[in-house]
């Protein structure tokens, strides 16, 4: 500002001599004018960029704050929304790390459920072949196949393909987003096709488990023969103990219905065994027929009526005659018209009696499971040819062994 004052006053001296320097000198007036013209305009140039330079610099400053401002505005609002994504990111982790950890705790309960599931389909009976031509070709030597025909066979669940692999499925979330929760949705899929499976093969074996113990029942209560009582649903078993290892949540209908499943294996397990001394089988190999009944009939060395106690199945010399059940034998030499014959005691008032051996097999005290065999097929005693006279008795007293022998059928053709 003083410049501009120092300016001015300089102007103001040169008007004053300029009327004197115009009278004297014409020429000299004219190069006054010029340079006093030059001097105004300077002036005033210098004048105009004093004034105005402040304003020009408030006015950059001022535009130059107000991008700053908005660059500072933009770069706030990237940096929230990469917080919130951040943060969404982090939050879709957690859920994504919960959700697999859930899923994994159910393969390793569904995997848990599949070896007990598996243990009791190995505890079942296993189905019997299927024989063609003779029907009781299925007698060989030692123990027989089941009375039972109605198994059901269920298939082993496949478990390979609801693997979860805890640190491969947090790196597929982490890198593929969606594409990961789909594949998580398919596992989970997954998951619930095998438990419903399980659920399906564990029906199926508790309503095989029913049926089968109700029709033994049914048999035997008919034979008059006492079945073993049902165990309870909780059996108490003594001196047992360890870690509670739980396979499921609090009351899940799986381990209910598991624990009902081996109760009744161990029933079944008990009627079977049961039935291993009940004389169900057919006690001689190859074609049957049989040359006389059960019940009065003409004698074949008198000709007149008599009580015949067993059933005549004939037979070749030498065919084996087999243990219709398993038993101890509390006979076996000669006895009168029975001609060679063993006797094997099944326990509960029931034996049996094979008579007209050629040959004895066992010895009194002997154990002998059904199938066994007692002896060879023959003549001897009161006979008129090779044949096995075979005899039912309860208590001492002879009954028809069709009675059991139809039951065995009834129970899946054991024979």
């Amino acid at each position: 500002m003083s410049f501009l004052v120092r300016s001015l006053s300089k102007a103001q001296r040169w008007s004053h001599l300029l009327p004197l320097v115009a009278r004297r000198h014409p020429l000299a007036c004219c190069g006054t004018l010029l340079a006093g013209t030059f001097l105004f305009a300077w002036s005033a140039a210098t004048t105009s960029y004093i004034l105005f330079h402040d304003d020009a610099l408030r006015l950059l400053t001022s535009r130059a704050h107000g991008q700053a401002e908005a660059y500072q505005r933009q770069i706030a609002t990237l940096e929230a929304s990469l917080e919130a994504e951040r943060s969404r990111l982090a939050v879709e982790q957690r859920r994504t790390a919960t959700t697999i950890e859930q899923l994994r705790q159910r393969q390793i309960a569904i995997e848990t459920r599949h070896g007990l599931l598996s243990d009791l389909l190995n505890a079942a009976p296993e189905p019997p072949r299927p024989v063609r031509g003779d029907r009781s070709s299925m007698l060989g030597p030692g123990p027989q196949p089941r009375p039972i025909s109605d198994t059901v066979i269920l298939g082993a669940i496949d478990m390979r393909e609801a693997r979860i692999d805890s640190a491969g499925s947090m790196a597929l979330a982490s890198a593929q987003g969606t594409s990961a929760g789909f594949e998580l949705s398919a596992l989970n899929g997954t998951l619930d096709r095998l438990e419903r499976e399980q659920a399906g093969a564990l029906d199926a074996l508790e309503e095989t488990l029913e049926r089968r113990d109700r029709r033994i029942r049914t048999v035997l209560a008919d034979l008059g023969i006492a079945a073993p009582v049902r165990a309870s649903a909780k059996p108490i078993q003594a001196a047992a103990g360890g870690p509670f290892v739980p396979v499921g949540p609090a009351g899940d209908d799986f381990d209910r219905q598991s624990g009902r499943a081996r109760t009744m294996l161990a029933n079944l397990a008990q009627l079977r065994s049961k039935l291993d001394t009940v004389p169900l089988r057919r006690p001689i190999s190859g074609s049957i027929e049989t040359t006389s009944g059960f019940g009065i009939r003409v004698d074949p060395f008198l000709g007149r009526a008599a009580f015949h106690t067993g059933i005549d199945f004939r037979g070749e010399i030498g065919d084996p005659a087999r243990a219709t059940a398993a038993g101890t034998v509390t006979a076996a030499g000669r006895d009168g018209g029975y001609g060679l014959m063993v006797e094997v005691d099944h326990g509960g008032g029931l034996s049996t009696r094979y008579a007209h051996l050629s040959a004895i097999s066992v010895s009194v005290g002997d154990r002998i499971a059904a199938g066994g065999v007692v002896g060879r097929v023959g003549s001897t005693g009161r006979s008129t040819g090779p044949h096995l006279h075979y005899e039912t008795r309860i208590k001492g007293e002879p009954v028809d062994p069709q009675r059991f022998l139809r039951a065995g059928v009834r129970l899946g053709d054991v024979s």
